[in-house]
Parts: C-alpha cells; structure tokens; sequence
C-alpha cells in the first residue's frame, strides 16, 4: 500500500496490549489493510505505538499525511488502576457518608477466607470529606449546601496535594443542585483541580457503585489528559493530520474532549474491540451466534454475539484483588460489552503449585521479559513455549519472520518444569496447552448457561495472536463444531475498532411504578437523553443520517432488589412496555411471578452512528498472495492423536473456496490456525477460514 487508491483518507487503529501494540492502516475504499506488532513498551506505551507506527509507514511506503482518522484502545487506565497509579484524589459527599467506599456492599467474596482482602478504595480516609447539605429520595432539599463550610473542606485537601476530587451527594441522581452548585464554587476557587460529579459520570442509584466509579474516573482523569495530549501531539509530530478518537467499554467510538471528561468509560476499550471483531467477522461468515474468542499475550476474554451484536453489560468490576473471582472489585456503572476474563495467555507462566499439581497463570511474563523463547532473559516455561514444543508455531516465521523465537531454551524450561512435577520429560508441555484449554472452555460453559444458551448452537471465531492456535481444542472440549479464523485474526481487536461506530450510552434515573408512569415525562425524559448523546456522537464526525437510537429501561417487581434491563417498544404505553418487561423476565428466569406490580429505576438510550472511514470490507495479504499455497509438513501434536505429520500452508495462497481436509497449520503474519483431524476445512468470500467437525 503506497497510497490510498482514491481520494479516501486512510484509517489508523492502535491497540497497546500487555505483550504487543497492534497496528493496522485501513484503506476504506477497497479494505486493504497494513498490519504491524511491536513489543509493548510498558514503562512509556506510546513510545512502542510510535515506533510501530514509524515502521509500518516505512515497510508499506504510506505517507502521514493520508490518514485521516486514528483509533486507539489502551489498557492505561486499567492497569493505573490495579497499580494504584492515578492521580492523589479526594472525595466530597455528604455527610456521614464518607466511609462508603470502605463499607462496599458489607459482602465476603470468599465466605470462608478468614483474611480475605477486600478491594482498596481509591481514595484513602484523610481525602473523604463531608459537605453539610442533605436531599431526600426524591430530590427534595432536606437540608441547603453549606458551600463555604465546603470550600473549606477543599482548601484543606488542595494544601495536602490532591489535584483530583470526586463530588458524590446522596441522592444527587434524582437532583443535581448541590453537586452543580459545589463544583462551581470550587472550580471559581481552585480553577487547576480536576472535578468529576457523580451527576455527569454514574446518575443512578446505589450509593456504593455510583461514588465507586466517580471516584475512578477522578482517579484516572489527569492521567487521561495528559495522555491523550502526548499522544495527539505525538501523531500531528508523525505528520497525521487526522483527529484522534478513543474506544470505549460499550463497543463504540467517541471524540478525545468526552474521552478527557469520562475516561472510565475506556476502561474495557480494547476487549470490547476484539467483541466487535468476533461480531463484524461472524456477519461477514453468515453467523448469526458467534463466541468471539481473544487470546492474546496476557490474557483471554469470550464475548457472546447473538444477532451480529455483542451482549452489552451496564456494569462490571475493575481492579480485581483476585482477578478472577467476582465480587472481589471496584463496581463500575458503566455501558460495557459483557466479557469473560480468563488469565490465559501467550505469556502465561507455568509452574508446580504448592499442592504438586500444574498450574497455568494468570501471573504472565508479558512483553518484559516474555516466553522463554523469546530470548529476552524469561526462564519460567509458558503458554507459546509450550505451543512452540508441541509444533504449532514456526520459529522461523513468528510474527511474519520478523522476530526470532529459539525453541532450545524453551524445550529446556518445559523438561525443567516436568522434572518439578516428577513427570516424563514430554509430558509439559501437552499438559499446559491441554490446562489452558479446559480454563477457557470452562469458562465459556458457565457464561453460556448462564444466558439460557447451549455451545452447540455457536461458532467459535478466534482473533488475538494466541486464539487461532488454541480455538480448534478449546471447540473441542466445548462440543462447539465450527472454528471461524478470519483474516488478519492476529489484529483482530484493532480490525474490530476500525469498523466500529461512534455510541454514547446515556442514563437518567426514574423510580416510577408501571400503572402509575407518566409517559409525557418519560417521552421527555428519553428526548433530553437523545439530545445529550446525539451532541456527542456528532461532534465525532460520525453519519447522523444512518444514527440508531434504543430506548431501554432498568426494570424490576416491585420488593426486588436488583433489576434487569429491557430494551422498549417504539410505543411507549403500559401495555407494550410491561410485555416487554415479561419477556425479558421469562427469557432469564423461566417465569414471572402471577400479580406482581412492575416498577422502573431508571431509563437509558444508546446512540450509535457509523463512522467515516470504516470500509465495508477487508482485503490481507502478506505480500504472498496468490503464490504457492503448500508451504511445507511438520510434525505437531494433537491431544486425541499423538503427533502427526501435518501440511503447513501460506494463508496468502489460499483463494477463496479452496476446500482441505485437517489436520493443517495454516500461517500468517500476525497468527498461526491449527486445524485438527477429522475436520472439513474451507476459505469463505471474505477469506475466512472455517473449520468443521466431521463426525
């Protein structure tokens, strides 16, 4: 690609993972795509996206000046927040509130654990301070803000260097005064603290969740600006003149100013892109139910995609202090495509448990030192040495050839590990991949059934650098018979950015019961929203003529203490919303309770628009294509047959209803797909790869 081949500017994405920054130009006229990895930088991740970037600019001969638009997805937010590396922040809130945060949900997310640690707040005692001020449930003034008694409060913590506050009143969901008025007093006072309202980031009810995430967005706001500033200044300083624009946790794209104002909203930015991968893909293949399965170098993430859209959450846990057990995070109220995190990557570390038992991850050698392998200083055995023993990688074409993975060390390590475990000298490396197998597959049984869903009904679509290589096993073990690996699979999560659209989710709380719902205020309601979120979504560029607007609402029977989220008729009456509300009730629970009353808690619309630039397309290729398909036989290892000498194919040669028979490696630049025995195996229009079972 040395141009766009018409006046259409070219499309950027940059998704910095724990392991590898990925990047891919996108033509949108006709789909080309330039892909390119480089080793993360962890201590400066925007040094290794401009170093990558600088490379593919010079590899494919494109010029800075025909990008148009650049996507980016980070982890930085994320992990400052598992780190405990945001800025010093304090919370305001009403008083005899300050310890909610410390409180939390006053629940044990391990019964039995005598020292169970829970999650740290964010703000430690001496930062939460109380404002003398009280409104009742429904947004009545109980008692007027004391805004000098307030300013006082925010000097004292200015003078001990907080540069961040989280204003979180009770009941402010309902009215907003007293956070508005607090905010303009102390913004007039101290003009350079960054000030986060509850009002404007979590307007809901449940105090515990909604100070949580005001407080972590005021925890990661400076850290976002400046670097969303570096970044910007880097990109024009590259020579591309195009605007910046963010992934968010909900699936969509926003601008860089709403990115500065809400960063917590980027805080799943680049795992909901390898959602939006596995469902643009599974579209394209002719899927109707696809598990988008990404593996990359840290972890995995499963995300369910029925109708070509990804399930969407409106709400999830942060900063974990055992990363994958529920309940043992920071709440955030946010829209979030659902996930499931596994701690199941290239990178992850092997070792002998303290039972004697083989234990994979989820600590990972990430990208400093990495897999042994790599050469790099790491000396515990992991996931891609173990793919690297057993011959599903070519250590001589990883990463396109460009990086050289020596498997000496690595066969070294994995009998230095089975020697721990007194096992044969082969027997780790088959028992690695086997047990990060079953993990994943473990994983999506419980997701799955927890939806009402069946495996058989789904296909399996791998994208990240490790997924192709573990899909056909884990399919297995799920009783799952389709294996989808879509071109470029290794980028897929940046693929998946670049063909998103811009969405703003947008919430307003209403504690109303059914038979007595004011639907002229609802109606309003739901128009000041659309309002709110079509300002942002335009400011992004996005095509407001082709704009899709859902109205939903959180609903529950009136006693219940949680509710669940119903998408509404176009009608708004008693009748079509409550049939609604049952259906969605009968679909999760089975059953509706005969005679209960149904209430609303709150109502909420996404906007989503497509963006300029996106392609309705893909075309890869590795400079290869077209040439000589059969590249060669190894010999690989599948659990049910032992090694077997296995065709190695040029994905690039492979046209387009080519049909083969598995066992087949099939390589790439950025992956490597590993078919089993006893599979059908054809290349889709849109260069797809699927694998089915043969019975």
């Amino acid at each position: 690609m040395t141009a766009p081949s018409s006046s259409s500017p070219l499309s950027l994405g940059i998704d910095i993972g724990g392991t590898f920054t990925d990047l891919v130009i996108l033509d949108p006229a006709d789909g080309r795509a330039s892909i390119w990895k480089e080793s993360t930088t962890p201590d400066d991740p925007s040094r290794g996206a401009i170093t990558g970037l600088q490379r593919l600019l010079a590899r494919d001969r494109i010029a800075a000046s025909t990008i148009g638009r650049v996507v980016h997805a980070t982890t930085l937010f994320t992990n400052a927040l598992i780190e405990r590396k945001g800025a010093p922040t304090g919370l305001l809130t009403t008083a005899g509130f300050a310890d909610v945060l410390e409180i939390g949900r006053e629940r044990k997310y391990e019964l039995y654990d005598l020292f169970l640690e829970m999650p740290r707040p964010l703000v430690p005692r001496p930062w939460r301070r109380e404002a003398k001020e009280r409104l009742a449930p429904d947004g009545s003034i109980e008692r007027p803000l004391d805004v000098e008694a307030t300013l006082a409060e925010v000097a004292d913590l200015v003078a001990q260097g907080v540069t961040s506050l989280a204003i979180c009143f009770l009941h402010s969901y309902a009215n907003p005064v007293h956070e508005r008025m607090a905010a303009e007093a102390i913004a007039a006072r101290f003009p350079r603290l960054s000030l986060s309202l509850s009002c404007d980031i979590a307007p809901e009810i449940r105090e515990y969740p909604r100070t949580a995430t005001t407080a972590a967005n005021a925890y990661v706001r400076p850290i976002a600006e400046t670097y969303l500033d570096t970044l910007e200044a880097a990109l024009k300083q590259t020579g591309i003149p195009g605007g910046l624009f963010l992934m968010l946790s909900n699936g969509g794209l926003t601008h860089v100013a709403e990115a500065k104002r809400a960063p917590v909203q980027l805080l799943e930015s680049g795992p909901a892109a390898g959602a939006l991968a596995g469902a643009w893909f599974g579209r394209h293949a002719g899927l109707e139910r696809v598990l988008a399965f990404d593996m990359g170098g840290t972890t995995a993430k499963l995300a369910l995609v029925d109708d070509g859209e990804p399930l969407v959450a409106w709400g999830f846990e942060a900063a974990r202090t055992k990363r994958f057990l529920r309940g043992s995070g920071l709440p955030i109220q946010i829209a979030t495509v659902e996930l499931i995190e596994i701690g199941a990557g290239g990178g992850s570390i092997a070792r002998r448990s303290e039972l004697g038992t083989l234990n994979v991850g989820p600590e990972s050698a990430g990208a400093q030192p990495g897999p042994v392998c790599y050469g790099r200083g790491g000396t515990e055995p992991t996931v891609t040495d173990s793919d690297l023993a057993l011959g599903y990688l070519n250590p001589d074409f990883f990463l396109g050839g460009t990086m050289r993975i020596d498997p000496g060390p690595a066969v070294a390590a994995l009998r230095g590990l089975s020697s721990q475990l007194g096992l044969e000298a082969g027997r780790a490396a088959p028992g690695i991949h086997d047990l990060v197998n079953e993990n994943m597959a473990g994983a999506a049984r419980v997701a799955i059934a927890e939806r009402g869903r069946i495996p058989s009904d789904y296909a399996l679509l791998a994208t990240g650098g490790a997924a192709p290589v573990h899909a056909w096993n884990v399919a297995t073990k799920l009783g799952v018979s389709r294996v989808v690996c879509p071109p470029g699979a290794g980028a897929g999560s940046t693929i998946g950015m670049l063909m998103a659209p811009a969405r703003i989710d947008r919430v307003t709380s209403r504690n109303e019961a059914l038979a007595a719902a004011d639907w002229a205020e609802i109606t309003a309601a739901f128009e000041a929203l659309e309002r709110e979120a079509l300002e942002v979504v335009g400011d992004t560029g996005a095509d407001l003529a082709r704009c899709t607007v859902r109205r939903l609402a959180d609903m529950r029977y009136v006693g219940q203490g949680s509710e669940i989220t119903v998408a509404l008729p176009e009608r708004l009456d008693a009748g079509g919303v409550l049939a609604a509300f049952e259906r969605a009730y009968r679909q999760l629970f089975g059953r509706t309770p005969p005679g209960a009353n149904v209430q609303f808690v709150a109502l909420r619309l996404s906007a989503s628009a497509p963006m300029p630039g996106a392609g309705a397309t893909l075309r890869i290729g590795g400079g290869e294509a077209g040439g000589e398909a059969l590249k060669g036989h190894r010999r690989v290892h599948f659990p049910d047959a032992g090694e077997i000498e296995t065709p190695v194919y040029n994905r690039y040669g492979l046209a387009p209803g080519v049909v083969l028979e598995g066992p087949a490696v099939f390589e790439e630049n950025e992956s490597t797909f590993v078919v089993g025995p006893r599979a059908r195996i054809g290349v889709l229009p849109d260069g797809s790869i699927l694998a089915e079972r043969v019975a």
